[in-house]
């Protein structure tokens, strides 16, 4: 469903003769903010690639950047510090395969630090914005639904309306489901594998 026909449904279900199209892709797009707070799914995740040619004691995060899942260099995956240790580890200036990260505001810093090679960021980003009516992102495609009772629940406090409580239920069933579908196709399904007890 794309942001027109997200709208349209939304001002609909508001039933209000004095809510106008830019106010109600303010309630979409606080929506979709809060949404983005909480859930994680598969199609949020992307990879992020930096490939380094000189000394980098640090990385920048991707804009649209939500969490991190994992971060590797030269398929060995990094531990994350404290930033007390990590600022402690810097001090020594030491170089070459980096094996632990901290986050500091919006870079990732590395210890040691390495001059060359690829750093690869797995992570939960942002969805795509949705600024004209035929947009449609990964979120609206999927859960259409949870946008629209999500902006529902921003309006019903904006007009203080009596359905509150309904449309903040609906809300939270909505994203329930989406999640739980996630979490189990981690864990169900064709794509999964048996590991053995004992290796021969």
């Amino acid at each position: 469903m794309n942001l027109g026909a997200i709208r349209t449904h939304f001002k609909a279900l508001l039933n209000r003769s004095d809510i106008t199209d830019a106010l109600a892709n303010t309630f979409i797009d606080q929506a979709t903010a809060r949404i983005q707070r909480t859930l994680r799914i598969p199609s949020m995740e992307k990879t992020h690639s930096y490939t380094i040619s000189a000394l980098a004691g640090s990385v920048v995060l991707p804009n649209d950047f939500l969490e991190g899942i994992d971060l590797s260099y030269d398929n060995h995956t990094l531990s994350r510090l404290p930033m007390g240790e990590m600022l402690d580890r810097k001090k020594t200036g030491e170089v070459g395969n980096p094996h632990f990260f901290t986050r500091e505001g919006g870079k990732f810093l590395l210890t040691p630090s390495p001059s060359s090679g690829t750093l690869l960021l797995n992570y939960y980003s942002q969805f795509v914005d949705m600024t004209e009516d035929s947009d449609e992102n990964n979120l609206a495609a999927i859960g259409s639904d949870l946008i629209i009772y999500g902006a529902l629940t921003y309006a019903s406090d904006y007009y203080l309306d009596e359905r509150a409580q309904l449309f903040e239920q609906k809300y939270t069933q909505f994203m329930n489901e989406i999640q739980d579908q996630a979490n189990e196709a981690e864990t169900t399904g064709s794509l999964q594998a048996i590991r053995p007890t004992y290796n021969f």
